[in-house]
């Protein structure tokens, strides 16, 4: 039942994903089309033949590729926003740092319970697995095991605690991950597209265009600033979310060493 739910909870996170990769894209269209394409952006009020009159008519100008990298942007704001919020709501309600001072301190106290009701009113990814981790030390110092078994069953509740919280953390981290590369490649083959406009003004018989030219250069360097700015800004939410769910692993990691440490010295203080 338990594999039935979690196999239906990724389903269901899979479909919003699509929903919001797809809607992204159909925003990113609507802006190019009616936003940047309007008639007042440009001379004459002609979006294809007249001449940009602002920044949104030239980004207008940048080709079929523009609305596809605004919505590979938007996906990086919309996913960003949304693994803030998670990743927040994981490390509590409170104050990590000061959640992890109060707890190791009660349990370096002996004081078992109070740093599981510390752990109820923090809530949260880190709460619930140090929570799980002082629910089985509570039952193997019950038990008597010997510091190597104990050391062994707590890591292990602390890895199985660790690996029921994770995925919700690293949840869409591969969608920003994807979107870096996706937004340089994006922004080449824009430039591309431009470049071979730009040639092709350039090899027409006669007088080379200069519209035509001008269109192709303009073309390439929108795509390449608008397929940068997205890599740029995806690499940025990537490493600094990575790094908050690096930081949540290592205060679980650092709260199970407090808690073996301080049954090893349970035990040593039975055999004096």
């Amino acid at each position: 039942m338990a594999n039935v739910k979690k196999d239906g909870g990724s389903n269901l996170g899979g479909m919003v994903s699509g929903i919001i990769i797809v809607a992204c894209v159909l925003v990113g269209y609507l802006i190019w089309q009616f936003g940047m394409g309007h008639s007042s952006n440009f001379d004459g009020g002609d979006s294809e033949k007249g001449h940009p009159l602002n920044t949104l008519g030239m980004v207008y100008k940048g080709g079929f590729i523009v609305p596809i990298l605004l919505g590979m942007f938007l996906m990086v704001i919309v996913f960003s926003i949304e693994r803030f919020f998670v990743i927040s709501k994981a490390s509590g309600k409170g104050s990590l740092d000061n959640f992890m001072k109060k707890v190791q301190g009660d349990i370096k106290d002996g004081k078992i319970e109070d740093a599981i009701n510390v752990c109820d009113k923090q809530q949260g990814s880190v709460a619930n697995a140090v929570k799980a981790a002082l629910i089985k030390y509570q039952e193997v110092k019950a038990e008597g095991f010997n510091s190597e078994e104990a050391s062994e069953t707590i890591h292990k509740e602390i890895e199985e605690a660790t690996s029921l919280e994770m995925p919700m953390l690293e949840k869409n981290l591969t969608i920003l991950s994807t979107l870096v590369a996706l937004g340089t490649l994006g922004g080449l083959l824009g430039t591309v597209s431009g470049m071979i406009k730009a040639f092709g003004a350039l090899a027409s018989a006669g007088t080379p265009d200069q519209a035509a030219l001008a269109t192709g250069i303009s073309e390439a360097l929108i795509n390449t600033a608008t397929g940068i700015s997205t890599s740029a800004l995806a690499i940025v939410t990537y490493n600094f979310f990575t790094s908050k769910i690096d930081t949540l692993t290592y205060s679980i990691d650092e709260a199970g060493s407090t808690i073996v440490n301080t049954y090893r010295k349970f035990r040593g203080s039975l055999k004096k």
